[in-house]
């Protein structure tokens, strides 16, 4: 039950908003509708092996879903880099870093 519990949050506090975001960034940004598919699929594809990491451990749920929303964390940290439609999401989240610090 507090596994189903951790997943469910997980997703309403992480996972739903990561996809908002990346289509805001990827809006500001003007980047090609090819980028957010990436995005989209990377998501999809590593979105239920969160959910299921996160259901198994409740706390690295709670611990990532408070790094994220804190900022503390990124979260390309939750997705494999090595995946060629997570490249582009890798770079929204990592450009904008970049700028803010230019």
């Amino acid at each position: 039950m507090i596994s189903e519990i951790a997943a469910w949050l997980f997703a309403l506090f992480v996972v739903d908003p990561l996809h908002a975001e990346i289509r805001e960034r990827v809006d500001a940004a003007n980047l090609p509708v090819q980028a957010l598919q990436q995005s989209q699929q990377c998501v999809a594809t590593h979105g239920p092996r969160l959910l299921q990491r996160a259901g198994e451990e409740p706390v690295w749920a709670t611990g990532t879903a408070i790094g994220i929303a804190t900022g503390w964390t990124s979260p390309t940290t939750l997705f494999d880099t090595s995946d060629p439609s997570c490249a582009a999401l890798t770079q929204i989240f990592q450009g904008e870093r970049g700028d803010a610090e230019a």
